[in-house]
């Protein structure tokens, strides 16, 4: 049987269909997790006829299990750790600090490679629809809240196609709204959810900003 999901931009088509109370209203912004996060958000920011932007977060890896998260980093000096993961694989704060030392350099390299000189937006008392293309542990999309809510938004949502059932209910506490169409009991990774889960490039991500940001 083929993987519910066909690809990131009908995951988009899709949750924007249940985000349609927020079309067309002026407070609202989408913002995308890089890179896989942007096609989906390009697609509901282009169904609501609202504005496109980025947020930056960065996965802390276990340094043994990289695809594990033991934490996230995000713009603005956020960083969010999950001390279970820590204690289970013996981390030493040594070990943290490289990690998030190569992290932030990729942050900002991305930071420049994305926006040039463009400068962030301003989300104080907007509507802002956090969006990435599935969730495992949720710890990149905490670092993604945290950061958001140092800007006084007037709410937030968020919009992801596939996550588990725990991570959605730990989000809910936080947030006004969740929208999450698929969410499996067991979820080894995102991708065995999607057809075609190829990654995004840094010129896919450039390439769909510059479609809307040229035209503001």
């Amino acid at each position: 049987m083929n993987p519910p999901i066909p690809n990131r931009t009908s995951a988009g088509k899709e949750l924007a269909k249940a985000l349609q109370s927020y079309q067309n209203l002026e407070n609202v912004i989408v913002l995308g997790l890089p890179r896989g996060g942007v096609p989906v958000a390009f697609e509901i920011a282009q169904k609501l006829n609202a504005p496109l932007d980025l947020m930056l977060v960065r996965k802390l890896g276990v340094p043994s299990y990289p695809e594990l998260a033991m934490g996230a980093i995000a713009s603005g000096d956020i960083k969010i750790l999950n001390p279970q993961v820590i204690d289970n694989y013996a981390i030493s704060e040594a070990q943290i600090e490289e990690v998030e030392k190569q992290e932030r350099q990729e942050l900002d390299r991305r930071a420049v490679a994305y926006r040039g000189q463009r400068p962030y937006p301003d989300l104080n008392d907007k509507i802002v629809i956090l969006v990435d293309d599935g969730l495992a542990t949720g710890a990149t999309m905490h670092a993604a809240l945290d950061a958001v809510r140092l800007q006084n938004p007037r709410s937030i949502v968020i919009a992801v196609p596939v996550a588990p059932p725990n991570s959605i209910y730990e989000l809910r506490q936080k947030v006004d709204e969740v929208i999450c169409p698929l969410q499996p009991e067991l979820l080894s990774s995102i991708g065995q959810w999607y057809e075609d889960f190829s990654q995004v490039s840094d010129e896919d991500v450039t390439k769909l900003l510059s479609k809307v940001w040229q035209n503001e």
